[in-house]
């Protein structure tokens, strides 16, 4: 007997469109409050654009493809001529190129109107949450132009680049370019974080110290966004390690011999291309005093490690709306599953994370805006700033996965928006110094700015002198800074999950309503709350955390 068969065996439902067609700035109540609160009035309309051009599916769909067709390095023309270019899908530079137009190259620095630092926070923060990839090398960009100012006269040719809004993908000498993008090389093999194992050897040419120029011979093996027009890079002289120019073309139009060795491939941050090179008697041109080179390109990671909040709080941001509009959809069980309790808990307990990420990379920016002799700023930026990069890093890291946990064996596909959120938030935590330099910085800091950290921690106990719990910790982490050394450094983990939990509980009490504070407060200084989230003491307010959260 002949048997037919049915074309359909069920019904689709239940199951949730991928997130796209929202305004990414508009629904974040805690972002746009406190870019008003920081003058950004002015910027609002520019960051409504934004935020719909980056939630809008044209932009998701960019995002994925510059992940999916990864960056392929071209080491020689046909010919056997070395090239050492790497080429991009057209979607990499589309998100590259709205970076560029939106001014998150350089706006803190080239945007005259109040609450630009703000704006820009806002923006490069709401862009990580669409496409990561592309803030690292926009990031070194932004990072650099304080360190460029050291030398006027290369500044001077290099400003209207930096400052550009024109986008400019073309492997070109400088001169010839609407804009530019710099890196940064300091690691090698041998070193890692340790940039005084460096063995990169600079040897002088024409002139000597700040301003001569120098060929490089050596290798990095992290060299970030090899195809940025320049890099600064540490290397060796006879009286120490300085810091260098090195463009990808020599002042004469010849291609500088950097060699690229090979691409990374990462785990995660799949768009950007990262590399390991060879230098060849590349020329630089040195930047700052000589033997002062670490000196001078740690003030750019200082800056690299306001974008890492800046990102991981993208990513966390993300990581709570992409969970929160599935539960609101998805059914289990005969609930939706953001009516169940205790997917409640794990949402608001989320959003509180968010919240308070948001608002603490926000007061970081400020500082950075407000830098000068006020050395409750100088603490925040010089003290605060590493502490907040090794934990809201961290915390992105379990956030996502918990994003995930969310969205069930869906989430852990490699086809819906979960797989590359999660691959892409221990990258933060690694670049620009891991959690442990990031400990020993925060502690650096404390010992050469003690006046700067006793400034901090009464400003934390003017905030902070009502709440007991509060207190307490503060008097403890007094205490424990006070100690033996090693003892210190081997807590350095410790006070700084205490400083930073602190600093976002004022945050939050002043800033966020109270049912936000309270259960921020409540959970995060409760030993009994754990540190997986979905532990909050109490539900009452669950529904209003999720509501401000994502409306």
């Amino acid at each position: 007997m002949e048997q037919t068969w049915e074309g359909q065996t069920h019904e689709v439902r239940n199951v949730v469109p991928e997130l796209s067609g929202y305004n990414v700035y508009t629904t974040d109540i805690a972002l746009k409050d406190a870019v008003e609160r920081a003058g950004g009035a002015a910027h609002h309309a520019e960051l409504i654009d934004y935020g719909a051009r980056l939630g809008s599916a044209e932009t998701i769909r960019m995002a994925e493809e510059a992940n999916h067709f990864k960056p392929e390095l071209q080491t020689f023309d046909r010919q056997g001529r070395r090239l050492d270019r790497v080429d991009f899908h057209p979607s990499w530079h589309g998100v590259m190129r709205m970076l560029r137009e939106q001014q998150l190259v350089s706006q803190p620095f080239s945007d005259p109107r109040p609450g630009a630092w703000a704006a820009y926070a806002a923006g490069f923060s709401m862009h990580g949450q669409i496409e990561a990839g592309s803030q690292c090398p926009t990031s070194m960009t932004f990072a650099c132009i304080p360190v460029l100012k050291k030398d006027p006269a290369l500044f001077a040719q290099l400003e209207p680049k930096l400052y550009s809004r024109v986008y400019d993908a073309r492997d070109l000498p400088i001169e010839q370019k609407d804009s530019i993008l710099i890196g940064m090389g300091m690691t090698e093999k041998q070193g890692g974080s340790d940039v005084r194992a460096n063995t990169t050897r600079a040897e002088p040419i024409r002139g000597e110290g700040t301003g001569g120029d120098y060929l490089l011979t050596g290798h990095k093996w992290f060299f970030s966004a090899p195809m940025c027009d320049a890099h600064l890079v540490v290397a060796r002289t006879d009286s120490g390690f300085s810091c260098f120019y090195v463009p990808r073309y020599r002042p004469d139009g010849s291609k500088n011999p950097i060699h690229i060795q090979r691409l990374k491939d990462k785990v995660g941050n799949r768009s950007n291309s990262s590399s390991e090179v060879e230098f060849h008697g590349a020329w630089g041109r040195m930047i700052g005093n000589e033997g002062r080179g670490i000196p001078t390109i740690i003030e750019m990671a200082t800056y690299t490690r306001l974008n890492c909040v800046m990102g991981s709080t993208g990513l966390i941001r993300q990581g709570v709306v992409q969970a929160i509009n599935y539960a609101r959809q998805r059914m289990a069980f005969g609930k939706v599953l953001a009516d169940q309790p205790l997917m409640r808990n794990v949402l608001a307990d989320m959003a509180l994370e968010s919240e308070a990420a948001t608002l603490l990379m926000m007061r970081l920016t400020e500082a950075f805006a407000r830098a000068g002799d006020d050395p409750v700023q100088r603490a925040f930026k010089r003290i605060v700033t590493p502490a907040a990069k090794m934990w809201v890093a961290k915390r992105s890291i379990e956030l996502s996965a918990e994003a995930m946990e969310v969205f069930g064996g869906n989430g852990y596909m490699d086809e819906g928006p979960m797989g590359r959120l999660y691959r892409e938030t221990p990258v933060i935590s690694i670049w620009e110094g891991s959690g442990n330099v990031m400990g020993l910085d925060m502690l650096r800091a404390i010992s050469r700015e003690p006046d700067a950290m006793i400034a901090l921690f009464d400003d934390l106990a003017r905030r902070h002198g009502d709440d007991r719990s509060l207190r307490g910790t503060l008097t403890a982490m007094r205490s424990a800074l006070t100690g033996d050394g090693e003892e210190i450094e081997a807590a350095a983990r410790r006070h700084a999950q205490r400083l930073i939990l602190l600093v976002q509980a004022g945050l939050l009490r002043e800033h966020a309503p109270d049912f936000v504070a309270d259960a921020f407060i409540e959970s995060r200084f409760d030993r009994e709350s754990g540190r997986i989230y979905g532990c909050l003491p109490r539900h009452e307010s669950h529904h209003a955390i999720i509501d401000r959260a994502w409306h």
